[in-house]
């Protein structure tokens, strides 16, 4: 199924176990702002999913906007994991939410930890910056996809 496919014939790709058209998709659209910083960086993740720099632009708050953003074609995400929210609710003005992002990249496994923060202005979350986790890698590392195995076990065979 490709992505223009996946709406409507799918879990939300964010891991909420709603239907896309039900969760990240109004977001995405454009027709339902974020109620939360979870909430907007779900979307972001499912935004990368789906290939839609253009939401991506838009969420990022624009003082630390990259002039420039394009998602590329060929990593396929696999997985997103919530570890930790700190505020960010309807009521909060700031909001940090730590993820680990999975996927695979020309036969790779491979995730992204980080702890982004969110500002929230006139009632709309912004995605602003965040800071990278340093992933340990090798043969003896746990796997990159999650299966909590060795890397040369798992994806490294």
């Amino acid at each position: 199924m490709n992505k223009e496919e996946m709406a409507g014939h799918s879990a939300c790709p964010c891991g909420s176990r709603l239907q896309l058209e039900e969760c990240c998709l109004p977001r995405i659209s454009g027709q339902a702002p974020a109620g939360s910083a979870e909430a907007l960086m779900r979307s972001r993740y499912t935004a990368y999913v789906l290939g839609r720099a253009d939401y991506l632009a838009a969420s990022w708050h624009p003082s630390t906007r990259p002039p420039q953003l394009s998602v590329s074609g060929d990593i396929e995400w696999s997985g997103l994991e919530v570890l930790a929210c700190q505020s960010g609710s309807a009521t909060d003005s700031r909001g940090r939410v730590e993820f680990i992002a999975r996927y695979r990249q020309q036969g790779r496994s491979g995730q992204v930890h980080e702890n982004s923060r969110f500002v929230q202005e006139q009632g709309r979350w912004f995605y602003l910056d965040g800071d990278l986790k340093t992933v340990v890698s090798g043969r003896n590392a746990p796997c990159t996809c999650g299966s909590g195995k060795k890397f040369k076990k798992c994806c490294g065979k």
